[in-house]
């Protein structure tokens, strides 16, 4: 019983309030008190009905109810309801407008209606593109995410880099300790760990990264090898306490590790740029909530690196209005 709600439907249009009846003014969204027992009506003094009932038809020694100024019983706007009312459905819009997106268990996107996305850079083995890609976010004032192994946190060359990535503020989580295939490419249901082998790599990655003051409680987020993975993977995952992630699909950012010699696979940096900007421009959400993926480092087979154009990807996305963000405030912010 909600006055002009919905708007093409039967709703209150004479309820017993000043503004309506005097003025005329509207009081869209307010609950009215609704139906009441007719002993009780009957029983209440100074009410007069100003028209014909035109619900007479449908009242009854249970209950009534009348759409008439004159019955401050039945139509009579609440403050406290009005006020529960609004708290109820804010609370229902909020979170269809941040609704996040997720693929067999894993995030795989933040809120869409928000201009907000995540850089994501893994690594396991390499990391050539380490120091150019920190010292270009500090440049543009951006945090990113890295999602590193164990073999990565282990390898002194990449100590020093690992500390400077911390102190910039940028997130740092796990991606497996031995950056292990979980399940079998063809046939994803096909398991090629036990939970067991699972937990255990799993808990390596977080003990290299203790040793860098990174603590589990700080890096919930779990983005698996090869971003492949299963329902199953997601499930051990939050056994643990931890919320799996993988990348948005839609672009080609996450093939920058590939090489001329992997023939057909390979995809060069000019059309890795272009599909983000193809993707951008022709999506009605555009980039909103996206988690875009890339790698710290790739084979040296690789001469054409796209962390080089990081920094042209970075004005584009300041000039179409983005802001990036570490995979936990984009994340947190969408829940």
């Amino acid at each position: 019983m909600v006055y002009g709600l919905p708007s093409w439907a039967d709703t209150p249009k004479n309820p017993h309030s000043a503004f309506t009846h005097l003025g005329g003014y509207p009081i869209d969204g307010g609950l009215v008190d609704g139906p009441v027992y007719t002993s009780i009506f009957k029983g209440l003094i100074g009410i007069q009905l100003t028209k014909d009932d035109e619900y007479a038809d449908f009242q009854s020694d249970l209950a009534v109810y009348h759409d008439d100024y004159g019955d401050y019983s039945t139509n009579e706007p609440t403050m406290d309801g009005t006020a529960s009312l609004i708290y109820l459905l804010a609370a229902q819009d909020q979170k269809a407008k941040s609704k996040t997106e997720s693929v067999y268990g894993a995030i795989t996107r933040g809120d869409i209606n928000d201009k907000k996305l995540s850089i994501v850079f893994t690594g396991d083995e390499f990391a050539d593109g380490g120091e150019t890609i920190q010292k270009i976010l500090q440049q543009h004032k951006v945090q990113a995410s890295f999602f590193l192994t164990g073999n990565f946190y282990r390898n002194p060359k990449y100590a020093a880099l690992i500390k400077k990535l911390k102190t910039s503020g940028h997130y740092l989580g796990p991606h497996s300790d031995r950056h292990l295939l979980y399940n079998d490419w063809k046939n994803r249901d096909s398991m090629l760990v036990t939970r067991t082998a699972f937990n255990h790599d799993l808990n390596a990655n977080y003990a290299e990264m203790k040793k860098f003051g990174i603590e589990k409680k700080d890096a919930q987020y779990f983005l698996p090898p090869y971003e492949w993975y299963n329902q199953q993977i997601a499930d051990w995952t939050k056994e643990q306490g931890l919320q799996l992630i993988n990348f948005t699909h839609g672009t080609r950012s996450n093939a920058d590790y590939t090489y001329p010699e992997m023939g057909k696979s390979y995809v060069n940096s000019n059309d890795i740029m272009q599909s983000i900007l193809n993707y951008e421009q022709h999506n009605t959400n555009g980039l909103n909530g996206y988690v875009l993926l890339l790698h710290i480092g790739t084979d040296p087979r690789r001469k054409d690196k796209f962390y080089n154009k990081l920094p042209d990807l970075l004005q584009y996305l300041k000039a179409k209005g983005y802001k990036p963000v570490t995979i936990n405030r984009l994340l947190s912010s969408a829940n």
